[in-house]
């Protein structure tokens, strides 16, 4: 992410000094991988783009796309880390 956010908006880079390391939360997963090999064998299904070329397409549409997700950063999620945030009510919530 990091290093497609410096391709598309190398004035606010390097972005990789953003990145801050925390404590691992209750029930962390240790390790995450996927492995398309049984759909590609038994259904024939093939990507239609590598990893790299599509992480970068969907930076850019949330770059093109901010009156989406803008209200929300400014609303009801500022970027805490959602397992140590308490939690809200419905009739709290906005």
């Amino acid at each position: 992410l990091c290093a497609a956010f410096d391709r598309l908006r190398p004035e606010h880079g390097p972005h990789e000094r953003l990145i801050g390391f925390v404590p691992d939360r209750p029930g962390h997963d240790r390790r995450y991988a996927i492995d398309p090999s049984k759909a590609e064998a038994e259904l024939g299904w093939v990507p239609a783009k590598d990893f790299e070329a599509a992480l970068t397409e969907t930076v850019r549409w949330y770059l093109a796309n901010e009156g989406w997700w803008r209200p929300i950063r400014v609303g009801r999620y500022a970027g805490e880390r959602l397992g140590l945030a308490p939690a809200r009510s419905h009739a709290t919530a906005g």
